[in-house]
């Protein structure tokens, strides 16, 4: 699937009302939405509490927070990628600060070519973290069959004085025996003798 038939969820946190008509001039309904626009932090986190967003693009400073400390927050979360509006005189610093939290910075004012640079690039890394995304759980899931199986073991050496060796081979036998994976062989075993 391509980029462009990717639809992301975008969080924008600003108080300036001009700054919000442009984000939504630059974030077409087909592409992004939902598109939810929030004048504060506190509000802001009030929206994260209830659903995730793909992106939040913060327009800093905001009447609450000077916007930094907000962006290292939302980037603790594995799929939310954020770009932060700084003014040019201080964005170096803001830059330095939030650089290593993998918080994407761009010094205002700005032209629209660059928020829409910003953009695809927000979706690049958007993409790599939905693939490692589907490494971890792929992972999860795997470490979760492996448990199974060790308890399926420890079950077939306890019950049916197996050695471990054996009870390995029986699980992996009666798997390729019956066309089945070593996890539903060891998840009957355990039904049976628990």
């Amino acid at each position: 699937m391509g980029l462009e038939a990717r639809i992301y969820s975008v969080l924008v946190v600003s108080s300036s009302k001009s700054f919000n008509s442009a984000m939504l001039e630059l974030l077409p309904h087909s592409i992004y939405q939902p598109v939810c626009c929030t004048s504060n932090v506190s509000e802001a986190k009030r929206y994260l509490a209830e659903r995730s967003f793909d992106f939040v693009i913060i327009n800093a400073p905001l009447p609450d927070d000077n916007g930094a400390r907000f962006a290292i927050d939302c980037c603790r979360s594995m799929t939310t990628v954020v770009l932060l509006f700084a003014r040019a005189e201080i964005h170096a610093e803001v830059h330095d600060r939030v650089v290593s939290h993998g918080v994407f910075t761009l010094s205002k004012p700005t032209s629209k070519p660059a928020i829409a640079q910003a953009l695809s690039w927000l979706s690049s890394a958007r993409e790599r973290l939905r693939r490692l995304e589907k490494k971890t759980l792929s992972v999860e899931e795997r470490m979760e069959e492996i448990r199974i199986v060790n308890r399926a073991k420890i079950l077939l050496v306890s019950e049916l004085y197996m050695t471990e060796p054996e009870a390995h081979r029986y699980i992996e036998k009666q798997a390729m025996d019956s066309c089945i994976s070593k996890r539903e062989v060891a998840e009957s075993i355990i039904r049976t003798y628990t």
